[in-house]
C-alpha cells in the first residue's frame, strides 16, 4: 500500500531469483557453440536420431547409401541441432512479444484505482468538514483585504477549534504570505490560507513503517469511544491486504464485550487472537509480543483498555502494559498510537498531552471527522504537541481510514 514507506524484509527475498534469468545467458550462448562439437563428439550420435530423419526426405536419392552420409552429417549435426535441441533461445523472443503492450496496460489499469479511490476519500473529507469549511470560506466573499478580514478570520480558526496559539501563528504566516504576493483580492488569501495551513501540518505528516523489526509491536490506546477498536480492526484489514501477518492481543479485559469485538474483527481478517476473559492486561499483551516471536508475525497489534488522562492509577496500568511489553521485546513497543475524537475539539489536544507524557507517542489515529468535526484541533496539535498524524477517519466503511496528507487536509477544511 501507498501509506507503507517500507516493503516488509522477509517478503522481498523470494523475487530476486527470477526464471527469465538463464533466459538471458541463453541469448549470448551461440557465439561459444562452434567449438563445442568437438567436445560432445559423444553425444553426436545422441542428436543424429532425430536428425537423421529430417535430413532423409532432403536428399531421398542417395538412400542407399546412408553409411558415406553419417560421416559428413555430424558437421552439418550440430549447426542443424543448434535450433530445435535449444528451445531456450526462443523464449525471450515468445516472452518478449506479449509482454511489451501487456505491462503497460496491466500496471494502467491498476493505477486508475488509487487515483478513483483518493478522488472518493477527499469528497467525502470535504463533506465531513464542510460545515468547518463554509464558516472559514465566507470570510473572503467580500471585496477588499482589510484589518476587518483578519479579524473575521480569526474568529473563524478560533470556531474551528485552531485554538489561540496555532491562530495567531497562521494569521501572522498569512499576513506575510498577502505583502509578498501582493495579492488584491480576498479569494488570493484564501489560496494563501491554504498553503498556511499545509506548511503548519506537514510535519504530521509520517508513514506507518513495518518490517524493521520482527514483530512490529503496536500499542493502541485511546480514551473509551473514541473508536480505537474499530480502528484496530480497519488497520488489521489494511496490513492483511498488504500481505502482513498480523495477531491481535485483546489487553482491554475491562470493558464488556471487548474482547469479542476484537475477535469479530479478527475473524473478517482471518488474522489470529491472543486473549483471556478478565485476564492482567499486561499478562495478555505479554504472551501476544511474544506468540508473535515464535509464530513469526510481521505484526502485533495490542488493543488497550480506554483511559481517561485525568484517572492516574487507569494511566498507570498503560505504563504497566507497555514495560511488561518491552519485557517481552527489549525494542518494543515500535509504536505507541492514540486514538483521538476529532469531534472532541480542544479536548483532543489535552489527551494528545496526557497520554503523550505518560507513553511517548509515536502516532495519532483522529477518527470521526464525518460528524460535528471542526478539524482545526490538528492545526492546535501541529503547534502545540506535534505527534504524527498517521491515519483520519469519516466513517465506518474499510476505506474511510486513510493516511493523513497536509495539503489534501487543508484544501478539504477550506472547502
Amino acid at each position: 500500500m501507498a501509506w507503507l514507506r517500507k516493503p516488509f524484509g522477509r517478503r522481498s527475498e523470494p523475487q530476486e531469483s527470477l526464471p527469465d534469468a538463464p533466459a538471458e545467458d541463453a541469448v549470448e550462448v551461440p557465439a561459444a557453440w562452434p567449438p563445442v562439437p568437438a567436445d560432445d563428439g559423444v553425444k553426436a550420435p545422441v542428436q543424429a536420431a532425430p536428425v537423421a530423419p529430417a535430413e532423409l526426405p532432403a536428399e531421398p536419392v542417395p538412400a542407399a547409401a546412408p553409411a558415406p552420409q553419417l560421416a559428413p552429417v555430424p558437421a552439418a549435426a550440430p549447426v542443424a541441432s543448434v535450433a530445435p535441441v535449444r528451445p531456450t533461445p526462443q523464449k525471450p523472443v515468445a516472452s518478449a512479444v506479449p509482454a511489451a503492450p501487456a505491462e503497460p496496460e496491466v500496471e494502467s489499469a491498476p493505477a486508475a484505482a488509487p487515483e478513483r479511490e483518493r478522488k472518493n476519500w477527499m469528497d467525502k473529507l470535504r463533506a465531513g468538514l464542510r460545515k468547518t469549511g463554509t464558516s472559514i470560506s465566507t470570510v473572503f466573499t467580500g471585496t477588499k483585504i482589510d484589518e476587518d478580514l483578519y479579524e473575521e478570520l480569526e474568529a473563524a480558526l478560533l470556531m474551528a477549534d485552531a485554538g489561540v496559539k496555532a491562530t495567531s501563528f497562521l494569521l501572522e504566516d498569512l499576513r506575510q504570505r498577502v505583502k509578498a504576493a501582493k495579492a488584491a483580492e480576498p479569494a488570493q488569501v484564501k489560496g494563501l490560507l491554504v498553503e498556511a495551513i499545509t506548511e503548519l501540518l506537514r510535519p504530521l505528516e509520517k508513514g506507518l513503517v513495518i518490517g524493521e523489526h520482527e514483530p512490529t509491536v503496536i500499542m493502541v490506546a485511546g480514551v473509551n469511544g473514541a473508536g480505537k477498536t474499530t480502528s484496530i480492526g480497519k488497520l488489521t484489514r489494511h496490513l492483511a491486504e498488504a500481505d502482513a501477518s498480523v495477531l491481535l492481543a485483546a489487553a482491554d479485559t475491562f470493558r464488556a464485550a471487548a474482547r469479542e469485538q476484537l475477535g469479530v474483527w479478527a475473524t473478517r481478517n482471518t488474522v489470529e487472537i491472543i486473549g483471556q476473559q478478565g485476564g492482567d492486561p499486561a499478562a495478555v499483551s505479554f504472551d501476544a509480543v511474544t506468540a508473535g516471536k515464535a509464530r513469526g508475525k510481521d505484526v502485533v497489534l495490542v488493543d488497550t483498555a480506554g483511559r481517561l488522562p485525568t484517572q492516574l492509577h487507569l494511566m498507570e496500568e498503560l505504563r504497566k502494559i507497555k514495560r511488561v511489553i518491552t519485557k517481552a521485546d527489549a525494542s518494543a513497543p515500535h509504536e505507541v498510537l492514540l486514538v483521538i475524537d476529532g469531534n472532541t475539539g480542544q479536548n483532543a489536544l489535552a489527551q494528545v498531552k496526557a497520554f503523550d507524557d505518560a507513553l511517548e507517542l509515536t502516532g495519532l489515529i483522529v477518527t470521526k471527522l464525518d460528524g460535528t468535526a471542526k478539524g482545526g484541533v490538528l492545526a492546535a496539535i501541529a503547534q502545540e504537541r506535534p505527534v504524527p498524524v498517521y491515519f483520519i477517519g469519516v466513517g465506518e466503511k474499510l476505506e474511510d481510514l486513510q493516511t493523513f496528507n497536509a495539503r489534501e487536509f487543508a484544501q478539504a477544511l477550506l472547502g
